[in-house]
């Protein structure tokens, strides 16, 4: 039960004790991996295709794969605290590079394997890591050679001699799926030999000395707003949802989740990766997504869930096999999504989607979980989750608004971050310790948030303040739209124009019409776009977490209306 603060009839919710919540477990990284791997030793906790073949790792193999990586980080010098840089997709050894690096005592340091150049020099720089763990080849980019032509010394330099004024923490790098070495970068096999001269009992002391507060992983921001912001979350944060994804998803150890979604992001980290853990299922691992090999794959592993993108569901019904492929194990598929109708999938299972989080929470910090009736919540993002307090304030002066009234979300609690490396913390958090979020959204009588979008994405016309959040989830369901994206475009005599930027499926014939006819139906009449424009995919300007990034969609549609288009 989640009481709701009416002291004066203010904004403020919280959530049960975290001392009631049920199903917790160890709350360090190391402990997570031991308990997990404890209880489902011999159970499969991932499986990876390379061509012909097929690798699979049982739990026990995950923690002698981790044990492996954490005597070898030791022998390289991690300490605790240590940053280790993991530049790698959903592979095998994400998983054992990522938990051997806290069994060392070091912080898993995750980055985008969708960086340029640009983008990777920045996150080595801020990130200050020691240690680079990379995949070497990545589709068509070459991340060793990359590193080499932003540091010209690691080409020349031998194993563990790197002395770089650019990257001055980097000391060794080492790449996943290369055996030989390049310069300083050495081959996956030299790495983990590194290690043979540390007994396993070292690892035992290392793990052990961690504490749940102590910094545990470090996840960049999609930059959606910007360069990507270095966020630093304690063990505990980490830990709470890695548990607590397998409650909101309600999985049983039936869960087989299929994903190709970067575990580099804390989203898929806990929603994928920690649901699947903790309930002792099995990840099916791809490196990239590619939608005919995903629904092969699924099909093949007899996957029960996926973990997936919107804009990969249109991909995956469009793809040359989707009606070829037996899906009929599929049981954590939500009823009204566009996967649930495929012919071989009967579900009734209702994903959690009615909630509400950040990367600085670690993912959600309010939640309905799966299955849980419309009439509960109501169209709502979530109650708090358990320790979690909520406001919601005047975005200029900080003040709590009375209840029921629109400002900007603020949080506090248990899974919230350490803060913004390089930025102190009384920058980022206000007096009494909440993380003002810059998301606009309200409050209702029994404690539900209902979130509206950015701040800054909130449209003003006519008078009237417009979610464009609550357009798009409306459009979304309008047969032959793909993507939709609403915009506030400047206008002389409304202030902004609501405009629909709409990238229609395959083959689909979609006027403006149809569109803002579909959107009457459930929309008052303000809210319904003045303006439809359709773009092709390729025109939309995304982050790589796939955001669409406002600021330049506006401007883009602004181009076109001045054109006459729409």
């Amino acid at each position: 039960m989640n009481t709701v603060n009416t002291v004066d009839g203010m904004s403020m919710v919280r959530g049960i004790p975290l001392s009631e919540e049920d199903g917790i477990g160890a709350l360090t990284l190391g402990d997570y991996l031991k308990e997990v791997t404890t209880r489902f030793s011999e159970r499969e906790v991932a499986v990876m295709r390379h061509g012909d073949d097929t690798e699979r790792w049982t739990y026990a193999d995950l923690w002698s794969r981790s044990i492996d990586v954490a005597r070898a980080l030791l022998a390289c010098g991690v300490g605790k605290g240590t940053r280790v840089g993991i530049l790698m997709t959903n592979r095998l050894e994400f998983l054992s590079a990522t938990f051997g690096t806290a069994l060392a005592g070091g912080v898993a340091t995750t980055m985008s394997t969708f960086s340029t150049a640009a983008e990777l020099e920045v996150l080595v720089q801020n990130s200050g890591c020691s240690i680079l763990l990379l995949e070497r080849n990545i589709l068509k980019k070459d991340f060793a050679a990359m590193m080499a032509e932003l540091e010209p010394r690691i080409a020349t330099a031998a194993p563990g001699q790197l002395q770089s004024p650019k990257f001055p923490f980097l000391r060794h790098l080492a790449m996943v799926d290369e055996a030989g070495a390049m310069g300083a970068i050495e081959g996956w096999r030299d790495f983990l030999e590194r290690g043979e001269g540390i007994s396993p009992g070292m690892v035992d002391a290392t793990a052990a000395s961690v504490a749940p507060a102590d910094p545990g992983m470090l996840f960049f921001s999609s930059g959606s707003t910007g360069k990507p912001k270095g966020i630093l979350s304690a063990h505990r944060g980490v830990c709470l949802q890695l548990w607590r994804w397998a409650k909101w998803y309600a999985f049983g150890d039936d869960v087989r989740a299929w994903s190709a979604n970067g575990f580099f992001w804390s989203g898929n980290f806990a929603m994928a990766l920690g649901g699947t853990l903790s309930a002792g299922g099995s990840l099916i691992l791809q490196r990239t997504f590619q939608p005919e090999e995903a629904l092969a794959l699924m099909a093949a592993e007899r996957a029960t869930f996926l973990c997936a993108w919107p804009h990969q569901w249109a991909q995956l019904t469009d793809a040359d096999n989707w009606l070829d492929v037996d899906l009929s194990a599929m049981r954590y598929t939500d009823a009204k999504s566009p996967i649930a109708q495929h012919p071989t999938i009967n579900s009734d299972w209702i994903e959690p989607a009615c909630a509400y989080g950040n990367t600085e929470t670690f993912t959600l910090s309010t939640v309905f979980p799966a299955n849980t009736p419309e009439d509960v919540t109501v169209g709502s993002h979530g109650v708090p989750a358990a320790g979690n307090s909520l406001k919601i304030v005047e975005p200029l002066t900080g003040a709590t608004v009375p209840l029921g009234e629109r400002g900007e979300i603020a949080v506090k609690g248990p899974t919230l971050m350490l803060g913004y490396i390089g930025i102190p913390l009384d920058e980022t958090l206000d007096e009494e310790g909440f993380f003002h979020t810059g998301d606009g959204g309200y409050l209702d009588d029994k404690g539900r948030l209902f979130w509206e979008g950015r701040l800054n994405d909130i449209i003003k016309t006519g008078g009237a303040n417009v979610s464009p959040v609550e357009i798009d989830t409306v459009i979304a369901k309008c047969p032959g739209v793909k993507v939709t994206k609403t915009v506030g475009v400047p206008d002389e005599l409304l202030g902004e124009l609501v405009v629909a930027c709409i990238v229609p499926q395959d083959g689909a014939t979609l006027t403006a019409d149809q569109v803002r006819d579909f959107a009457k139906q459930q929309l008052a009449s303000y809210k319904v776009p003045r303006r439809v424009l359709f773009f092709e995919e390729s025109e939309l300007e995304v982050t790589g977490s796939a955001k669409v990034k406002t600021s330049t969609l506006r401007e883009l549609a602004a181009k076109k209306l001045d054109k006459g288009d729409g």
